[in-house]
């Protein structure tokens, strides 16, 4: 009888001990009381707590969880009403605070996801609704976390899925945004007309700048190649008249340049022939020897005065003081 008291006592001992047993999953949090306190939380692995005493009465996920946020209404600062729908990613920090913080963390951290959200569309414009929805998203984070850290909730991020508007309101927007396509379209040609006639302008200057370096280039060769000449039959000139000195200066050669001067003379009256039908002629036509000595007159009288010159030239250079 004894051995088998101690059996039913070893086996409701080990039910006892069985009943007690708790396992917890890793990422996941119990929260146990006893006898109607909260006592502590059980972590992930194995864990015993007293049967009929301490009880699990919550259980909680500690990973990232992704919460859908149902389609709601709301209006724009210019009186617009959209519909939109977005996902909230939460995870709890604080077992305690989310048990005993808020009766149903999930739910209240979804009503307070939509009126947050209905608040924010409410300050801004409808054009700016889909410019600026990183920044929403990050407000919403923001507000979001500062009234649930009471709760044991972070909210990681959120993220608008859909935004609807009126029919009207998005043919509207259609029309606005095919206007703002052709007046950019509009602008970007008239920005390449403008550059393609800056263009030519500048190609236009750049030819005439080129023309008139050219023709300035052509006008100082032409002047330099006329000065050039001009030089060389100055010296040509120069040359041929001192070698008439030089032979007037030998002997014979007074008669020879007499003798140049006469024929040069008579050809001077046949040129005058030759080109009118009246030419002056000279009272001794008739006597070409008489021409000749006229000639000789006028060379003997030049070549005085020349002689003149030099005595005089001289005189003036004796008579220079010293």
């Amino acid at each position: 009888m004894a051995i088998l008291v101690l059996i039913v006592f070893l086996i409701g001992v080990l039910f006892f001990i069985i009943l007690g047993v708790q396992i917890t999953p890793h990422q996941h949090a119990m929260v146990v009381q006893r006898l109607g306190r909260f006592h502590r939380i059980l972590e992930s692995g194995p864990n015993w707590i007293i049967p009929g005493i301490d009880q699990v009465v919550y259980r909680h996920s500690l990973k990232e969880e992704a919460i859908d946020v149902f389609e709601q209404t709301a209006i724009t600062q210019d009186n617009v009403s959209v519909v939109l729908d977005g996902i909230v990613y939460l995870q709890i920090v604080d077992p305690i605070s989310a048990s005993y913080g808020v009766k149903d963390p999930i739910h209240t951290v979804t009503q307070l996801v939509q009126t947050t959200m209905r608040s924010e569309i409410g300050k801004i414009l409808l054009d700016k609704t889909f410019e600026e929805r990183e920044s929403l998203n990050a407000k919403l984070v923001e507000a979001i976390n500062e009234a649930a850290s009471s709760w044991g909730i972070r909210c990681l991020r959120y993220e608008i899925k859909d935004i609807k508007m009126p029919e009207e309101v998005r043919k509207a927007m259609e029309l606005q945004m095919t206007a703002e396509r052709q007046k950019r379209a509009r602008i970007l040609e008239s920005e390449g007309q403008k550059q393609a006639q800056i263009n030519l302008a500048e190609g236009m200057r750049t030819t005439a700048v080129l023309e008139s370096e050219a023709a300035q280039v052509a006008r100082i060769n032409r002047a330099q190649g006329e000065a050039q000449a001009i030089d060389l039959l100055a010296q040509a000139t120069a040359r041929g008249l001192d070698r008439i000195a030089t032979s007037l200066n030998h002997q014979g050669g007074e008669n020879a340049a007499a003798l140049q001067v006469s024929e040069k003379y008579i050809d001077a009256f046949r040129e005058l022939a030759k080109e009118g039908n009246s030419i002056l002629m000279s009272s001794n036509i008739q006597y070409p020897g008489t021409m000749i000595a006229e000639a000789m007159g006028i060379y003997d009288h030049v070549r005085r005065k020349r002689e003149v010159a030099v005595l005089e030239k001289g005189a003036a250079e004796f008579a220079a003081p010293k």
